[in-house]
């Protein structure tokens, strides 16, 4: 079968590109913007892609044509119009792997506001520490497997359930496609303000994932999470395996200790040690959710603890990327405000005192670029030492947002201004830590040869 893919280099779709080539399909695609990791890993694959989404590529004929959601109706995208007007047959991306991949497998969803990519991949290391070869799409490149995405030899197939929606035509949750045995709801907040008006309409959303977990699977849930308490409230048929509340409860997963070092214990009874080289709370909260998952396919919490041990991050989750004249430069794909906070406070936790962290961001989300959530982000930045906001592409006034933090925060009009402002103010020792889930310009690399030059 001759698959076209269109939005081929978004996370998911370039795994799914991925999963078709490995099953023995021909696969092209076609996309607007290009940038690694996606990219590399798909000319690796030799997969062809092709830049637009001009009409005449219908000449390729595929069998399908798979549609990402990145896809709208409109002169934008005269591909999608002239697949339309002539008849040809398509379909969702998610569609199309549940109905190609994952039919047949034991799947476990990761679902979450934050932490997806990871959690994800966490548990599909574990289950591969324990030997069961499991398939897995990841919305990342786990550094333990090299790859977003693969098949695996196993019944378990490991999957970022993503909460935005499917496509055009389709304006349900990925996620409701992938009829889970085990899912993992991690946590829960507004986001996709694009796409969903309030909270309530994203707990819809996940309730209808709720509803597609059999009797005899598991829900691993957040305790601490009050969002997902009301989706659970709605209605839960599976076994429930809550994980997370700071207070001794029966039958809960919880964590004692510091994030990088901690047991995991179920009420009073310690199951199994962590000693692993992640930092930040929210990474021990992801460990917890992983452990009770691949409980579920009868990986023990001691083997999965022991499998941590190994584990090493996504790449673009606090990667350093290099360093120049003392001072370090990190890549993290941060870009919620929550998600800032956290991977501010994680690396301040594991930084001396007197080290400097300098937050650079760019609010690249479709939600940070509705400006829905910029009076969170002074709240989000606060432990940072400065903090620099790229400007470009937003049509509200980040100055205007950042205002509450006075000289702390600096705001540039694009890239490059930003990384003169840095390069100005950064001293050795210092950490600077850039946010963002696109490829912000190529920032890290010409901090870095800004600052080697100026020495």
């Amino acid at each position: 079968m001759h698959l076209h893919i269109l939005g081929i280099c978004g996370t998911f779709m370039g795994g799914l590109a991925a999963l078709a080539r490995e099953a023995g399909h021909k696969v092209t695609g076609c996309d607007a913007n290009v940038y690694p990791p996606m990219s590399t890993q798909l000319e690796a694959l030799g997969i062809e892609l092709i830049t637009g989404f001009g009409a005449e590529q219908l000449a390729l004929k595929p069998d399908v044509f798979v549609i990402g959601n990145v896809v709208t109706r409109g002169e934008r995208f005269p591909l999608m119009e002239a697949i339309l007007d002539a008849g040809m047959p398509y379909v969702s991306g998610p569609q199309w792997l549940a109905e190609n991949v994952l039919q047949g497998r034991h799947v476990l969803a990761v679902a979450g506001t934050h932490g997806k990519t990871t959690t994800t991949s966490m548990l599909a290391w574990i289950l591969e520490h324990a030997g069961q070869k499991p398939g897995f799409l990841v919305g990342g490149v786990p550094q333990n497997f090299g790859v977003s995405a693969r098949l695996g030899e196993g019944k378990a197939f490991v999957i970022e359930a993503d909460e935005y929606d499917t496509a055009f035509f389709d304006k349900r949750s990925k996620f409701v496609h992938y009829r889970p045995r085990t899912a993992i709801l991690n946590n829960l907040e507004h986001d996709h303000a694009d796409i969903f008006p309030d909270l309530a309409a994203i707990e819809t959303q996940f309730h209808h994932l709720v509803r597609t977990v059999p009797a005899n699977g598991r829900l691993v849930v957040n305790a601490r999470e009050e969002a997902l308490q009301r989706v659970i409230a709605r209605g839960c048929w599976s076994e429930l395996q809550r994980f997370g509340a700071k207070k001794e409860e029966a039958g809960m997963l919880r964590a004692r200790g510091e994030p990088q070092a901690f047991d995991v214990l179920r009420g009073s009874l310690k199951v199994a040690r962590v000693e692993w080289g992640l930092i930040g709370e929210h990474n021990q909260l992801n460990a917890l959710a992983a452990i009770a998952a691949a409980e579920h396919v009868g990986v023990s919490p001691e083997q999965a603890a022991a499998a941590l041990g190994e584990f090493q991050n996504v790449r673009r989750r606090m990667e350093l990327r290099g360093e120049a004249r003392g001072i370090k430069v990190y890549d993290d794909f941060a870009h919620h405000p929550t998600a800032i906070r956290t991977t501010i406070n994680g690396l301040r936790r594991r930084i001396a005192t007197a080290e400097r962290i300098l937050a650079i961001f760019e609010p690249r989300s479709n939600t940070m670029k509705l400006g829905t959530m910029k009076a969170q982000l002074p709240w989000a930045l606060e432990e940072a030492d400065l903090a620099f906001c790229n400007q470009q592409g937003l049509s509200w006034d980040a100055k205007e947002a950042l205002a509450p933090m006075g000289a702390l925060a600096v705001v540039g009009a694009d890239v490059d201004a930003l990384v003169a402002a840095v390069v100005k103010a950064a001293k050795p020792g210092d950490h600077l830590l850039c946010m963002s889930n696109g490829g912000f310009g190529g920032i890290h690399d010409k901090l870095l040869q800004s600052l080697a030059a100026q020495a």
